[in-house]
């Protein structure tokens, strides 16, 4: 059942708040500024040092030994990533020879949520309603619920344990004759399911364990089984078909040796990142085996996408920092709700274009600093919307006049 809160501001709170926004709204735009031509500047600086060790890579079939004569140079190669450690985890009895082993925790916990509804009122007050729900579901960390609003619900969480999720990695994965360095190990995916060996005796310190903890918690005496193990799974709780609040569910997997494909610098029998003359760094690594140039293809993908996600925070937090650097003159007009409904669009209105038009300008900057042709167009269309601006204000003032 929701349950619902409601609060009310007085006009003086809302000028103050509208105020204090201001300075928030002054900071979200700097970093938002900032964020725009830092995030162009990183973009033709990974280009090009992807463009540099893609000219400069050397394409090599046969790593299976070490070759003195490719030692500083950037390599592309594919092989067998294979490992002889053996990886354990005593906890779950597993002893596995393999790259990583890993563990997933989840928490089964009620997860508070909130909408809120708010209602201008006449002389600047307001009121709001806030309607707080209640999920169970699982959760990668316990959920503190003695912040919950709900009574109900208030402390209404807990844990049978508490699980430590880890991934331990193999020291040594030999690369045909060459080592992989961590960084390289640690990029190695394709995790399957890791078998959990438990013995009885195991089992029944993990009951003995549970059964403390729900004396400890208050909970009533139980016969039920509380430990379960299911091929790469096991469950803390009665029932795995009927979870309740307080199971725990761990989930074991590895990463078995295979194919991969890498590009990275060779230093004596091992590798490092490639730092371009630019200072930046490259390296890759593919499952399977990749031609370098479908490994440069993803490179220079995998730049542009990150780009134009940066490229939207920054508008993003532009905008939204002028809308609260201004958000007191709508707070101003809510003495009369609708007066201060049309104010506040149209503020909103006006930094939206005025916060994209800044966005363009900030961008056009950047690529004249980093590429001056791009920049120049980038730079008329910002000076398009200024006009645009400009001259949509004018009109409007000519329309009054008329």
């Amino acid at each position: 059942m929701a349950y619902t809160e409601t609060t009310t501001t007085g006009y003086g709170d809302r000028l103050t708040g509208a105020f204090k926004g201001m300075a928030a709204g002054f900071v979200m735009f700097i970093v938002g500024t900032i964020l725009l031509f830092w995030n162009e500047g990183n973009f033709v600086k990974t280009k090009k040092s992807i463009e540099e060790a893609e000219k400069n890579v050397v394409r090599v079939a046969d790593v299976s030994n070490v070759d003195p004569s490719l030692n500083g140079k950037l390599i592309h190669a594919s092989a067998f990533a294979d490992t002889e450690d053996v990886l354990t985890d005593t906890m779950f009895g597993i002893s596995e020879k393999a790259i990583a082993i890993s563990r997933n925790v989840e928490y089964y916990q009620y997860e508070e949520k909130s909408r809120s509804e708010s209602k201008d009122k006449m002389g600047g007050g307001k009121e709001t309603v806030t309607t707080y729900t209640y999920e169970k579901k699982w959760t990668s960390q316990p959920v503190k619920s003695s912040d919950f609003r709900d009574p109900d619900y208030k402390a209404s969480n807990f844990v049978l344990t508490e699980v430590q999720a880890k991934t331990e990695h193999a020291k040594n994965v030999s690369f045909g004759g060459y080592k992989l360095p961590a960084f390289i190990i640690s990029s190695i995916s394709g995790n399957i399911p890791a078998e959990v060996k438990l013995s009885p005796d195991k089992v029944r310190q993990l009951e003995t364990t549970i059964a403390q903890k729900r004396r400890e918690l208050g909970l009533r005496a139980d016969s039920a089984k509380m430990v379960h193990v299911s091929s790469n799974v096991v469950y803390f709780g009665k029932s795995t078909s009927s979870p309740d609040i307080g199971d725990v569910r761990v989930t074991l997997s590895k990463t078995l040796p295979a194919d991969i494909s890498i590009i990275a610098k060779v230093i004596g029998s091992t590798f490092e990142q490639y730092i371009a003359s630019n200072g930046k760094s490259f390296s890759m690594v593919a499952m399977g085996t990749v031609s370098a140039e479908n490994m440069f293809a993803d490179a220079y993908s995998s730049n542009s996408m990150l780009t134009w996600i940066l490229r939207l925070v920054g508008v993003l937090l532009v905008i939204f920092g002028l809308k609260l650097m201004f958000g007191i003159l709508p707070a101003l007009f809510k003495v009369i709700p609708i007066l201060g409904s049309i104010v506040g669009v149209g503020v909103g209105l006006v930094c939206g274009i005025v916060g994209l038009v800044w966005s363009l300008v900030i961008i056009a900057i950047a690529w004249l600093f980093y590429r001056p042709l791009i920049g120049i167009a980038l730079l008329a269309a910002a000076v398009g919307g200024i006009w645009f601006l400009k001259n949509r204000a004018k009109n409007k003032s000519e329309a009054k006049a008329a």
